[in-house]
């Protein structure tokens, strides 16, 4: 055995049980080549070998953010759009106009991040207020959940939207009392005319977007990211795979990535990609992605009951594509060899989805390159989380969601129902495995957030409320990072490979000034990484 590299510390947590130990992790190539007492560390040396003294420095496997948007995600932390969320319309419109003016031209202005259910009034906003402020070129901000886009009457135009436009399937074009168009498209209509907009940035553009956001990731201790479809609609998935290759070719893609195109009847869009990549060990692409329903704060998450506050007797959301559509698609899927990763929020949803896994799994199996995965999984009846185990499928949460607004999951479905979403002790305690993420740019995708969220439910800047939010589904520290690590590579069917430390997985790893085990909550919040490996590669150092 040669290795290249020798890291020790007093502080390593492999991820194989739940404390950290005094360990020597020797490194050859990309891989993990051996492990050992730290004692033993001499043994692992031979002639050119690097050692590393970590001293107390926390050693853990590379975190793997199981659920981001990343071109929206790269872009909007990039100068060509403003990331913002407004506290109101007008707000938002002088904000917007603000950056206009500072990045003058005839072209588009980008924003994403507002809600209008946090503003005072919660009113929906129209293209009225910015006309008034950006009346000469086109402008359009995304909202903070993804399902909602907002244009000026320029944008509208350079869209070619009008009053005979037609919807696209599974969308909304929102019109006030008098019939005309508002700005405000919905769900799959925005999702769609997005993406156009998307399609219009140049390339080299969006290259460097995505290599400084990923480079920022890495700095963060993620070492692997899923880039999700963000849209039921094929062609407005923004499954941006051309800029990846072309990091991947020039060496520039500093963590690993995972593709997951939208599933439609035409197999192609993920296999004709599997073809030319392969398993190239950073850039792959291992299944599909789905959308069942829509969010619970525009009552458009799929539920068994009525919402609390009911805007009429029907009011229990609907489904993006009906149940049987969706069943005939991951079953084509399944057929094939392919997982297919659900966008699940309300319970009827994850019920439907979870009977759909497991119909697949018995007549076909097991997938053969990743794992059948409900997402966001926000609502679930108790009786749902051992079908998903059965099932197989992973949960893939975004910890930093249950904090978003305390107040809405029991404004809109009531307390009962709000005590038992996002039960994240419940699906350890089940059997079920657990996949962190983000939904970037949905949140910020802070690693250190995501676990301080996970293991306190509280928000990550006021830190409330001090109790935590429904506190009983706190989970441990350990529990938290193997769902960050361990999930995560489970959940892109790479569990055999990533998220643990141990001899012959990838050396995917990052050394953190704070033991993540043991210090505070406030500590691991502001918790430092100071070295990230990806593949034997340092790809970061602080």
């Amino acid at each position: 055995m040669h290795t290249d590299r020798v890291i020790v510390s007093s502080r390593v947590f492999t991820g194989t049980s739940d404390k950290a130990e005094a360990l020597a992790i020797g490194v050859e190539d990309d891989r993990i080549a051996a492990v050992a007492p730290a004692a033993e560390a001499d043994s692992l040396m031979t002639p050119g070998t690097e050692l590393v003294d970590a001293g107390d420095a926390f050693v853990c496997a590379g975190f793997g953010d199981a659920h981001q948007h990343v071109l929206h995600a790269a872009l909007f932390s990039s100068d060509a759009a403003l990331r913002y969320v407004g506290t109101s319309e007008r707000d938002c419109a002088e904000a917007l106009a603000a950056f206009a003016a500072s990045h003058p031209g005839d072209g588009w202005v980008l924003a994403q991040g507002w809600r209008d259910y946090l503003w005072d009034p919660p009113v929906a906003p129209t293209r009225a207020s910015l006309d008034a402020l950006i009346p000469n070129r086109p402008a359009a901000l995304y909202s903070g959940d993804c399902h909602t886009l907002w244009l000026n009457t320029r944008g509208l135009e350079a869209l070619g939207i009008d009053d005979g436009t037609p919807v696209p399937s599974g969308g909304v074009f929102v019109r006030d009392e008098g019939g005309r168009l508002t700005g405000i498209l919905d769900e799959a209509a925005g999702m769609v005319y997005f993406s156009r907009i998307l399609g219009m940035l140049p390339q080299r553009q969006l290259e460097d977007a995505y290599r400084d956001y990923l480079q920022r990731l890495a700095a963060m201790g993620i070492t692997s990211v899923s880039d999700m479809a963000i849209s039921p609609v094929m062609g407005a998935d923004c499954i941006n795979a051309p800029v990846y290759e072309a990091l991947l070719a020039r060496d520039e893609l500093p963590i690993r990535a995972h593709l997951f195109p939208t599933l439609t009847d035409d197999l192609s869009n993920l296999e004709d990609l599997q073809e030319r990549l392969g398993t190239n060990p950073m850039l792959r692409a291992p299944g599909f992605k789905q959308f069942f329903d829509g969010v619970s704060s525009s009552h458009t998450a799929w539920c068994s009951e009525l919402y609390a506050n009911a805007r009429d007797a029907a009011d229990v959301g609907r489904p993006t594509i009906p149940a049987e559509r969706m069943r005939e698609l991951v079953l084509a899927a399944a057929s094939r060899g392919h997982p297919v990763r659900i966008h699940t929020i309300g319970d009827r949803a994850v019920t439907e989805a979870t009977h759909i896994f497991a119909e697949a799994r018995c007549r076909y199996g097991d997938p053969t390159q990743g794992r059948n995965t409900l997402e966001h999984v926000e609502d679930i009846r108790p009786q749902d989380i051992d079908a998903l185990r059965d099932a197989n499928a992973v949960a893939s949460v975004q910890p930093p969601h249950v904090v978003i607004d305390l107040a809405q999951p029991g404004r809109d479905l009531g307390p009962e129902r709000a005590a038992r979403m996002w039960p994240f002790d419940q699906f350890l305690a089940a059997g079920v495995d657990l996949a962190f993420g983000t939904d970037a740019p949905v949140v910020e995708p802070t690693s250190t957030d995501v676990l301080y969220t996970a293991v306190t439910r509280r928000t990550p800047d006021t830190h409330e409320p001090k109790a935590g939010w429904h506190p009983e589904h706190d989970i441990t520290r350990a529990q938290a990072i193997r769902a960050y690590t361990l999930g995560s590579a489970a959940a892109v069917g790479r569990d055999h490979e990533l998220g643990t430390i141990e001899p012959g997985k990838l050396a995917d790893l990052c050394i953190w000034e704070k033991d993540l085990l043991t210090c505070t909550d406030n500590e691991l919040q502001q918790a430092r990484c100071l070295t990230t490996i990806v593949g034997g590669r340092v790809v970061h150092e602080a």
